[in-house]
């Protein structure tokens, strides 16, 4: 192979990785925008138990014809928040299960399916359904034309890298090594199907060449032992630049596929022994339905293995790859279960005023980050924006799931005050969530001044300091003092600095019109206008909270 081929062969495989990628996102993004209720409702029933998981993966897998596919649209699903780590754990073990058939349909009828073929027709499906904006469904067409580009991309990471029985035939003389053969072996099949990126692909090969008497029935075995491994290449590639719980369900099927191919290479001798037993006539005879019986068999056996220990597999992916401090997680879950029935309301209560106290921890944080936006807006578009909208919805999980809890308590026998005390938190609550919004659509101000180009001259962004301070203050003032009571003079002091956010919203208003008034730049100045409305709006809620605090 030349310099032009191996420069053609890199830049086609860097191509086809960045259209998976990019139909990856296109995917992940298009779900979210259409994930309404029955989309999670068929995942939830899909995925509720393991077998049912396990039931899905593998008929999706036989339908698409590659476990591939699959198990980077469960990557997908994961990213997306629609599937949990552990109810992908199952689908995954399917989805082992489903690729088997191929090597059936290999044995039976030859290897004619090409997995792009179905793509052209998916793209044109989803493109259709995003430009008729009557049928609102632009978030389902865009997931289409996603699924379809990713189908697209595997079939041309396949082509990337030519391979067939004719120059692959240094196999035969590497089974001549005698015990390392079959070591050996199984790291060519995790090569070559990590290049080829379809272990159908390499599944074919072997059985072509051992039908035509190239390869022994041993060595065989063990190169599609070592194709499970290199399967999970685009499970990985899927991965990237993905969620913390995205990379452990890939995690999760490099731990099965890796930990099932060394136990059956360990037990090759009585694992080949077993399908002879299974399989009428010699292997010589029957190579290619040994082959393909050895691949169902030992999926099948390592799937029966890990199926009870989905949990457990979900909890070692979790301790490998740990949340990172600053990454929100996709999905809140309240610490105490939905149904359980406590004596007191006493428990709940203590649960749930850490709760609200996490909350706050996270709305300050927004807040924060916004202020510090104000002084580099392109910095704060570029880096702090997508965390800001990531942890927005994160605290509006918290807020339905912590009003739900609340609203339970009402149910339970309670004292006077512990009834004042739900409905306080009820409202503190919903104003947390509030001046999330707040801060949000601040940022959101600020990411739009820098995308339009619009100039806020310094002294007004200096005079914005001061004002967005008296709000910073109220904020910590409350922050401080949730979960507590105060008292009047507490409550007298947060009203002297409401008045005083009051007073300079006013005058910065004032000063804003004056200026369009004066010839200045109109969108420059309604856009100044509206950030002091909405810093005003987040003071309001401080105040609010403050007031329901109080005694």
């Amino acid at each position: 192979m030349n310099a032009q081929s191996i420069l053609s062969m890199i830049f086609h495989f860097a191509g086809s990785l960045s259209v998976l990628l990019f139909g990856m996102k296109f995917l992940s993004e298009g779900i979210q925008k259409s994930a309404g209720e029955g989309l999670q409702k068929a995942l939830s029933f899909m995925t509720k138990n393991r077998f049912l998981g396990l039931f899905t993966g593998c008929l999706l897998t036989m339908l698409v014809q590659s476990s591939g596919a699959t198990t980077v649209m469960v990557v997908s699903f994961v990213n997306a928040g629609l599937v949990s780590l552990e109810q992908s754990v199952a689908v995954i073990l399917g989805a082992n299960i489903g690729t088997t058939v191929t090597a059936w349909i290999v044995s039976l009828f030859g290897f004619d399916f090409k997995i792009s073929s179905i793509a052209i027709p998916i793209f044109a499906l989803g493109y259709l359904l995003s430009i008729f904006k009557r049928l609102k469904k632009e978030g389902l067409g865009q997931s289409i034309m996603g699924f379809s580009l990713m189908f697209v991309a595997l079939g041309w990471l396949s082509d990337a890298v030519s391979l067939n029985s004719g120059n692959m035939g240094f196999l035969s003389t590497i089974q001549n090594f005698g015990l390392w053969s079959s070591v050996l072996a199984v790291f060519v099949g995790i090569g070559v199907t990590a290049l080829l990126h379809s272990s159908s692909a390499v599944t074919a090969i072997v059985i072509t060449m051992a039908y035509n008497g190239i390869l022994s029935w041993n060595f065989s075995a063990a190169l599609v032992v070592g194709s499970n491994i290199g399967s999970t290449i685009d499970s990985i590639m899927a991965a990237f630049g993905s969620k913390t719980n995205a990379r452990r369900a890939a995690l999760v099927h490099v731990l099965f596929n890796t930990v099932t191919a060394i136990l059956a290479l360990i037990f090759l001798g009585q694992l080949t022994a077993l399908v002879d037993c299974i399989v009428p006539g010699k292997p010589e005879q029957t190579i290619t339905y040994h082959i393909a019986m050895l691949h169902t068999l030992f999926n099948l056996l390592g799937t029966l293995l890990f199926l009870p220990f989905t949990n457990q597999v979900a909890l070692l992916a979790k301790t490998i790859i740990k949340e990172k401090k600053e990454e929100v997680p996709e999905v809140y879950e309240f610490p105490l279960p939905e149904h359980a029935v406590y004596e007191s309301i006493a428990i709940p209560l203590v649960a749930i005023k850490s709760e609200i106290k996490k909350m706050a921890d996270m709305t300050v944080e927004m807040f924060d980050s916004v202020q510090s936006g104000l002084s580099d807006s392109k910095t704060f578009s570029e880096k702090v924006y997508p965390g800001l909208l990531q942890r927005e919805s994160y605290l509006d999980q918290m807020h339905e799931k912590i009003t739900m809890r609340l609203l339970k308590c009402q149910h339970y026998t309670a004292s006077d005050s512990q009834v004042d005390s739900v409905n306080v938190m009820i409202a503190v609550v919903s104003e947390l969530e509030e001046l999330s919004d707040h801060s949000l659509a601040l940022g959101m101000s600020l990411v739009r001044m820098e995308e339009k180009k619009l100039v806020i001259p310094q002294e007004d962004k200096d005079a914005l300091i001061p004002y967005i301070e008296l709000v910073r203050q109220l904020l910590y003032f409350v922050y401080r003092h949730i979960g507590d009571t105060l008292t009047a003079e507490q409550h007298e002091f947060a009203k002297s600095l409401e008045d005083q956010i009051d007073s300079e919203r006013k005058r910065l208003k004032k000063l804003g019109r004056s200026r369009l008034e004066t010839g200045g730049n109109v969108k420059s100045e309604l856009l100044y206008i509206d950030i002091v409305r909405k810093i005003e709006k987040a003071g309001d809620n401080c105040f609010a909270i403050a007031s329901r605090l109080t005694s």
